[in-house]
């Protein structure tokens, strides 16, 4: 079978590069929420400064190298790109999108947020190049705990979450509705990724299926 290498970075770059445009319009709509881990990052840039995919990198960094010591081993090249591209591309949508300066304008942008994240992530996760920095802690969390993965992310987003909110960041009803919403979207819009990829590639493509954002 072959590898089509081009192909599978060209689904992985456009699909990080759509997820993030998605993570910067729910920032626009932050009168609602953000995802837990955006929680944190929109925190960290009200009390420090810098910017929210400065911090989505500097995280991801911090995650790399403990998940790297406790693994011992190097982490993937799809976990690094993962890492820079996102929050380059999260701060470069921030920069070019407008702020949305009422309610609706606000409702408007959460909601197309939420779909565009969750079709970009069903991209990127087609192009099977490995998972982000987040991703391989839950992974590391579900192995050491024994819990599974439902819980041990549920676990990990509420902390992260409680966190973010503790200096700052915006927790809402659109965070919970995050939680239980991006997952029948990347789920939905998987069947068609998948189903274009083959027909570019004429391979049968399978992609993991307890795979998830970021």
């Amino acid at each position: 079978m072959k590898n089509y290498f081009g192909l599978r970075w060209t689904f992985f770059i456009v699909g990080l590069a759509i997820l993030s445009c998605g993570v910067a319009l729910t920032i626009k709509g932050q009168r609602y929420g953000v995802g837990s881990w955006d929680v944190l990052h929109v925190g960290l840039y009200k009390s420090l400064g810098l910017t929210i995919g400065s911090w989505s990198i500097i995280l991801g960094l911090i995650i790399v190298i403990v998940t790297s010591i406790i693994l011992k081993q190097l982490p993937k090249i799809g976990t690094i790109a993962n890492m820079l591209l996102t929050g380059t591309f999260i701060d470069f949508f921030n920069y070019i999108i407008p702020d949305a300066h009422t309610a609706g304008a606000q409702l408007i942008c959460f909601i197309a947020g939420i779909i565009i994240l969750g079709f970009g992530d069903a991209i990127y996760i087609t192009a099977n190049l490995g998972a982000g920095p987040r991703d391989s802690l839950m992974l590391i969390a579900v192995e050491k705990t024994k819990l599974n993965i439902t819980t041990a992310r549920t676990a990990m987003e509420f902390v992260v979450a409680v966190a973010g909110y503790l200096i700052g960041g915006p927790v809402g009803i659109g965070t919970v509705i995050m939680v239980f919403a991006l997952g029948p979207v990347i789920q939905f819009s998987m069947k068609y990724t998948n189903q274009f990829y083959q027909s570019l590639t004429q391979d049968k493509h399978i992609v993991p299926k307890n795979s998830e954002i970021k």
